[in-house]
């Protein structure tokens, strides 16, 4: 207990408890006792006596006058009289109260030391009358800090603690909120010091005190919030910190200052704010945990359009029912004011751009005209904070975010690498708490190994894919079975709601192994649940970021691999890749564009695709006109301008434009082709992302004529020709990436899988020399006929090659791809020949 020093206590004696002699006497906060008594618990070298009363009550005794008594943990004074007899001490009705006791208890006291450094700094004091229903009354702060100090010098105050004083013929009950001592922080607040000449007052009132306090000047801080710290991973938001100091310092900084300082100043607070950012990233939660912070009444959410009513005039009513307790608030109290805050979840959904709806009522418009007059109207509120909450801030009304309305706009974006970490420390915390987590689980791993790579056979580095080993001939095949990164994970772009469906989702396959399908009522082994690194790496795979690389897509447009065809091909390869390097680490350059243009089945696609995997940017996306068939040209340039829009929200994005010609939806008769999804594509290449997002645009197109004479091919900053199959690059290509069949990469002779079963690993993988031709690792020609095979692919999309090995390996009666592919039986030149010409268009 603060106040135990190492002189200790003394003696104990039991003595009377009584009632206050006089009535003049309890508004001094003494309690009174003998002269005899008074001298048991006197200090020596002092004028100040003080005694522990029972277990835990402090007496405090200026010699010969005071005497202070702690009870329970409270602390009073106490002074001699000479009516009340030895052995008695007389307390009022406050002091009996706080001490649990009547008049006629016994209780026990000693002598008590007070430590050194007892002056209290900062008192906080809560002020109400002594009769209930007493009129309104000012009191000053100034004045009345004058006249506690100099009343109840040398009494000790307690947190908690309540005595009563008289002032300007009020009788006034005060309880201690706070009390901090010289050189101590302010947020390490014990349970009692002494009030000397130095020390600050700080006055509170209750809402229904009828006190108002005015000239508040020593006050250090307002009580706006509820809590002294804040802890925000307690509060359950991670990955927030930055944006929660700037809505802190716009929104809240001023509220903290008493309002004679923000008057001296000349400023209004800040009445409104707005959280928009991508869907999962916290904005709600966050919202309504400021709510929750803030010292005054309890948050009004509106869930959207649940302020809408079929009644006219009924909209507008209730917005306006949604200020009615701030305004009488405000009318009432003024400035002491309590803070009167109001969430609008989706708040695009009421709040249009006036004018953007056309459904003959306008009740859309008034609400914003409602809004504004209540926010920033002739009667403005100042004691209230609006919160909205949005996805798209570009449908609100320009109206509401101009300053003294919702003028903090804040972008809660997806989390970066400390973010994700916090999240993920959130949702697991009780699942460590309570050892239902594994120890090999390595959040950290989790989170910043997203693209793991292993030192192989020198400086080469590769990365590792799940895989299915299938043997087809001689060749060790490998079939894609997850691009998900083995002994890592890729979390970036991952939004907090995702991350804890990522929780969920490890979780399930926890449980899933203490559950038997042949008898589910059987005893589940609480202690065995454990949710091991393995969980949440199939949990990722399981959980896809709606904003990361869509890699299912990206692999269907690389269903045969990428294939070398010789320098041309490695050299554009090369040189996209040193693009994507450029946008990765250039400041100069935060938007940079490619097309890749040649003849249909050339590869540009796959070449593209590849491209996108390979550069392991978190966001890839692919715009292409399968997706969109049937939409009307405005809906398509929507879905343009999201995707573009979404890839503003990464750091690193690359956006793949899939055949622009049929986008454009280009008919060669004509021609025509769509002007307003062309000016989109103009408009969005030459559009320069926001700061601190870098984008890599890619396109292709087979009709590049067409696109330069409507001047799209100038828009790109670099355009490459993807040539077809020659002869000569058949006989030295070999295949680099094959995400069905072959291929990790030249030169990788071990591949090592953290994590991957045992039966999926591949200890030594074979692949394609250089020097052999293209045709040979298919194995599907004899020796003999390699070379004649690859004569007649001159001038050869590579997309046809696959489709004429595909039709000549079913064989002249068909039935025959079985033996050709296991190796067994090999395709005749003769009939490779003939399907050769069936595709071939001369």
């Amino acid at each position: 207990m603060a106040g135990r020093s190492s002189s200790g206590f003394g003696s104990r004696a039991t003595m009377i408890v009584t009632n206050t002699p006089a009535k003049d006497l309890a508004y001094s906060n003494f309690a009174f006792c003998s002269l005899a008594d008074l001298r048991t618990f006197s200090v020596a070298g002092s004028k100040l006596a003080f005694a522990l009363v029972g277990d835990s009550f402090v007496l405090s005794i200026s010699y010969p006058l005071y005497l202070v008594i702690y009870i329970y943990i409270y602390l009073r004074f106490l002074t001699s009289h000479e009516s009340i007899p030895n052995g008695n001490i007389a307390l009022n009705a406050i002091q009996r109260r706080h001490a649990k006791v009547s008049s006629g208890d016994s209780v026990s006291v000693s002598r008590f030391v007070p430590p050194e450094d007892f002056n209290l700094a900062l008192l906080t004091l809560e002020l109400e009358f002594v009769k209930r229903g007493a009129k309104d009354e000012q009191v000053d702060a100034v004045s009345l800090a004058q006249q506690i100090r100099k009343r109840f010098i040398n009494q000790v105050m307690t947190t908690g603690q309540k005595f009563t004083f008289e002032y300007y013929g009020n009788g006034f009950i005060s309880t201690v909120n706070q009390a901090v001592l010289e050189g101590q922080e302010k947020s390490k607040s014990i349970e009692r010091g002494m009030i000397s000449t130095e020390t600050y007052i700080v006055f509170e009132a209750s809402n229904a005190s009828g006190i108002k306090i005015i000239n508040q000047r020593e006050a250090a801080s307002s009580n706006i919030f509820r809590q002294k710290e804040f802890n925000l991973e307690s509060l359950g938001i991670g990955g927030l910190s930055a944006e929660f100091a700037d809505i802190f310092r716009r929104a809240f900084a001023s509220r903290v200052f008493p309002p004679h300082v923000t008057n001296k100043l000349g400023i209004k607070h800040v009445k409104g704010m707005l959280l928009y950012g991508p869907p999962g990233t916290g904005k709600t939660l966050m919202a309504r945990q400021i709510g929750k912070m803030l010292n005054g009444k309890d948050p009004k959410i509106v869930n959207g359009p649940e302020v809408l009513s079929k009644f006219v005039g009924e909209t507008e009513k209730n917005v306006r029912d949604l200020f009615a307790d701030a305004e009488q608030d405000q009318r009432t109290r003024g400035d002491q004011s309590d803070l009167h805050v109001i969430i609008f979840d989706e708040i695009d959904a009421i709040c249009k751009s006036r004018g953007s709806t056309r459904d003959g009522t306008g009740v859309h418009d008034s609400i914003v005209n409602q809004l504004l007059t209540k926010i920033d109207g002739v009667e403005s509120l100042n004691n209230v904070l609006l919160i909205g909450m949005t996805n798209r801030k570009d449908l609100l009304d320009e109206a509401l975010l101009r300053p003294g309305r919702l003028e903090v706009q804040v972008e809660i974006s997806l989390p970066d690498e400390n973010g994700r970490l916090q999240i993920l420390q959130i949702h697991t915390n009780k699942m460590k708490e309570n050892s239902f987590l594994a120890p090999d689980v390595n959040l950290h791993e989790l989170v910043d190994l997203f693209c793991k790579e292993s030192r192989i056979d020198g400086d080469q580095n590769i990365k590792f894919h799940l895989c299915k080993l299938t043997d087809i001939g001689s060749l060790s095949l490998m079939t894609c079975m997850s691009e998900t990164v083995i002994g890592a994970a890729r979390t970036k772009n991952y939004s907090g709601a995702e991350l804890e469906g990522v929780a969920k989702s490890a979780v399930s396959y926890a449980l899933n192994r203490q559950l038997s399908m042949d008898d589910l009522t059987k005893p589940v082994d609480e202690e065995s649940i454990k949710v091991t690194m393995d969980d949440f790496l199939n949990a990722l795979y399981e959980v896809r970021p709606a904003f990361g690389a869509s890699t299912d897509d990206l692999e269907r447009c690389r269903l045969n691999g990428m294939v070398d065809c010789g320098a041309r091909h490695d050299h554009i390869y090369k040189r996209t890749m040193l693009l994507a390097e450029q946008v990765r680490v250039s400041r100069g350059s935060p938007l940079v564009t490619c097309l890749l243009e040649g003849p249909s089945g050339s590869g540009k696609t796959t070449l593209a695709a590849t491209v996108g995997l390979d550069s392991d940017f978190p966001y890839v996306k692919i715009i292409s006109a399968e997706t969109m068939i049937g939409l009307s040209e405005s809906s398509k340039c929507a879905q343009i301008v999201k995707v573009f829009e979404d890839a503003y929200r990464s750091p690193l994005s690359i956006i793949i434009l899939d055949d622009i010609e049929r986008l454009l939806e280009y008919v060669a008769i004509g021609p025509r082709f769509s002007n307003l999804i062309s000016q989109t594509l103009l408009v969005l290449l030459k559009r320069l992302p926001p700061k601190g997002k870098n984008v890599l645009v890619i396109g292709t197109t087979s009709e590049v004529s067409f696109l330069d004479s409507i001047g799209l091919c100038d828009a790109f900053s670099v355009t490459y020709h993807v040539p077809t199959l020659k002869t000569e690059d058949a006989r030295k290509g070999s295949f680099l990436v094959d995400s069905r069949r072959v291929v990790l990469g030249v030169g990788i002779k071990r591949v090592c899988l953290r994590g991957v079963p045992s039966h999926l690993r591949i200890g030594r993988l074979k692949l394609a020399d250089r020097n052999n031709p293209v045709l040979h690792p298919l194995n599907v020609f004899s020796e003999d006929d390699v070379d004649a095979a690859a004569e007649a692919l001159n001038d050869m999309p590579i997309k046809k090659l696959y489709m004429v090995v595909e039709m000549a390996a079913q064989g002249e009666q068909g039935g025959g791809a079985e033996a050709i592919y296991s190796g067994k039986e090999k395709i005749k030149i003769a009939h490779f020949y003939d399907c050769l010409q069936d595709v071939v268009r001369y």
